[in-house]
């Protein structure tokens, strides 16, 4: 019998362990999003007497038989220090589909956020909540150093991780080559750019955009820059001239959907 290669071992116990892997939500808006989000496949639930009350509109739809716990015994596997509400849900992660399916003619504007090694789960849930205000059609993610789907990132998205596909990739150099064969172009953030998003977007026109942002401090890595089509930067006054990633991505947005 021939034995198996090393990396066709390894996608075999990667398959395996995302098929394990599940995720626990809480907080009464999260939890309401996912038991209403009929593409979420939900597996426990897990309430106080009070958050039940509160999702009275939402636990029948969803088919869920609630397991109602004393207050005092909220015993799931989450931070303690979480602001849980009384309501906790076990789902499994989302699964949106390949980068093709979404980017290239999925729902939205044809614009797209892609995170270089952004980690933290509010910086991530916040960018995801703004994506879907402005009506991106992703928010991309190397799958290594990201921030995965967590019920922080989903309390801080505030049920934008319900319906704002967030696609964390193998690689995110090799996913912003793909985009640009679907004929996005690639503006970098960066502080000490030369050109200004809103100049960048002006030259860009009508075209699909990929806006693509790094962690604070060290920003955007030397081959992602080199990826980008453009490095540009959000014009700012007085010395201080950082903003938050969340923040950022914010304003580009908005800067790139009200083009023209």
């Amino acid at each position: 019998m021939s034995k198996k290669p090393v990396w066709v071992i390894e996608k075999e116990r990667a398959k395996r362990a995302s098929a394990a892997e599940t995720v626990w939500l809480f907080g009464i808006h999260a939890v309401r999003d996912a038991l209403l989000n009929p593409a979420r496949e939900k597996l426990r639930l897990v309430v106080t007497k009070n958050a039940a009350d509160r999702l009275a509109d939402a636990i029948p739809q969803s088919g869920m038989e609630p397991e109602i716990v004393d207050p005092r015994k909220f015993d799931v596997p989450i931070d303690p220090e979480s602001v849980h509400q009384g309501a906790a849900l076990e789902v499994k992660p989302l699964s949106w589909g390949s980068l093709d399916e979404v980017c290239s003619s999925g729902a939205g504007a044809p614009l797209v956020v892609c995170l270089d090694r952004v980690t933290d789960p509010h910086n991530v849930g916040a960018v995801l909540r703004s994506a879907e205000v402005f009506g991106a059609r992703a928010v991309i993610a190397p799958h290594r150093h990201s921030a995965p789907e967590t019920g922080a990132l989903a309390k801080t998205a505030s049920g934008a991780l319900e319906r704002q596909p967030y696609l964390r990739v193998q690689n995110l150099s090799d996913a912003m080559e793909d985009l640009r064969a679907m004929g996005f172009v690639l503006l970098g953030l960066e502080g000490e750019a030369d050109i200004t998003l809103g100049e960048a977007l002006a030259e860009v026109g009508d075209r699909p955009v990929a806006l693509v942002l790094g962690a604070e401090g060290p920003g955007l890595r030397e081959k992602t820059r080199d990826t980008c089509d453009k490095l540009v930067r959000i014009p700012f006054t007085g010395g201080f001239g950082s903003l938050n990633v969340s923040n950022a991505a914010a304003i580009s947005l908005y800067a790139a959907i009200t083009r023209g």
